[in-house]
């Protein structure tokens, strides 16, 4: 005996109700869902290596060097390297402590000074570029005072040999350690004043000799005596 297909053979259980779409005729099954396309979740920016960070913070850190010393360069007189490997941060300090407030002592890599002072009248400090270096950024003409505080550390510490000056330039001229004796020695402002103003004073033959001075003590002077002179004149008037 055959069975209809939608209806069970005796005896057999009862099937559940058909959902639609269930073994339903073709004319009668329910549609299939169309296909939906998903939108493509956003991506995440793939997080920065750490190696990637500490190069931007060394790159930060390098650009601020290099404009912290173009910085002290401006209105610089001297510049001068000193030898600081071995030294201590305390004996460090203690050199900043000593020096006056128209000094500035800086320890930086010496590629970063090289960059600095690259294509300027400082460049001829280059071949002090080695080794471990701190920089001395003289503020004023008053280079002996601003020498004297190294020099007495250097005593003190007896580290003539190991800690000394390795160079410096002044007026765009290359010093070496061993022509360090002229800049120490230099006369002071009141000292070229005072020398100038005598020598005006005196015979013509004293003034040749104080003009054979480097022309940047003449200038300074022929400006002092100038101002000097209007004073007088312009007391002179005042009391008349």
């Amino acid at each position: 005996r055959r069975f209809s297909p939608t209806q069970p053979p005796p005896g057999a259980p009862a099937r559940p109700p058909q959902k639609n779409g269930d073994l339903l005729p073709p004319d009668r099954a329910a549609p299939l869902p169309a296909f939906q396309t998903l939108a493509a979740a956003p991506r995440c920016p793939r997080p920065l290596r750490r190696s990637t960070i500490r190069a931007a913070i060394s790159r930060g850190r390098k650009e601020d060097t290099v404009a912290v010393v173009r910085e002290q360069l401006e209105g610089c007189y001297l510049l001068a390297g000193i030898r600081y490997e071995g030294l201590t941060v305390k004996q460090f300090q203690g050199i900043r402590d000593a020096l006056p407030e128209s000094c500035h002592l800086l320890v930086a890599k010496n590629t970063l000074v090289g960059k600095a002072i690259e294509g300027t009248p400082w460049e001829a400090l280059k071949p002090c570029m080695k080794g471990m270096n701190a920089w001395l950024f003289v503020h004023t003409e008053e280079v002996p005072v601003a020498l004297k505080p190294y020099r007495a550390f250097q005593k003190e510490e007896r580290v003539e040999e190991t800690n000394d000056f390795i160079g410096a330039v002044f007026e765009g001229k290359y010093y070496e350690p061993g022509e360090f004796k002229s800049l120490e020695t230099m006369p002071s402002r009141a000292e070229v004043y005072s020398k100038l103003l005598g020598a005006l004073n005196g015979p013509a033959t004293s003034l040749v000799t104080t003009l054979q001075a480097p022309a940047r003590d003449v200038v300074a002077v022929l400006s002092a005596y100038v101002r000097k002179l209007e004073e007088e004149s312009g007391a002179g008037a005042g009391a008349a």
